[in-house]
């Protein structure tokens, strides 16, 4: 039963949040700084999930096959090739490192 409060609580809370833009801005453009701190933010959080999707191993901080999926995936989005290429590269390397391992 927690989890559904939890649950619940989050989706309450998103609705808060979403409300409260308009509520506080009220039709006025945001100050243009605001909108530089807001635009960096995404690519912040997605940074910090891939790190700690890619270091995280339960409990402990590690290197592993899913770590180097990720980083191979990540040098061929940098080198610019596509997001499914990219993917699937990963993917394969990861299960070809945890099939040897």
């Amino acid at each position: 039963m927690r989890i559904w409060w939890t649950i619940i609580g989050l989706t309450l809370t998103t609705v808060v949040l979403k409300a409260l833009g308009p509520v506080v801005f009220g039709g006025r453009d945001p100050h243009p700084a605001f909108m530089r701190v807001v635009a960096m933010m995404a690519p912040a959080l997605l940074a910090a999930l891939v790190v700690t999707t890619a270091l995280a191993d339960g409990k402990h901080v590690g290197v592993g096959a899913d770590t180097i999926g990720v980083l191979v995936g990540g040098v061929l989005l940098w080198r610019g090739r596509s997001v499914v290429l990219s993917v699937l590269v990963a993917v394969v390397v990861t299960a070809a490192l945890r099939a040897v391992s």
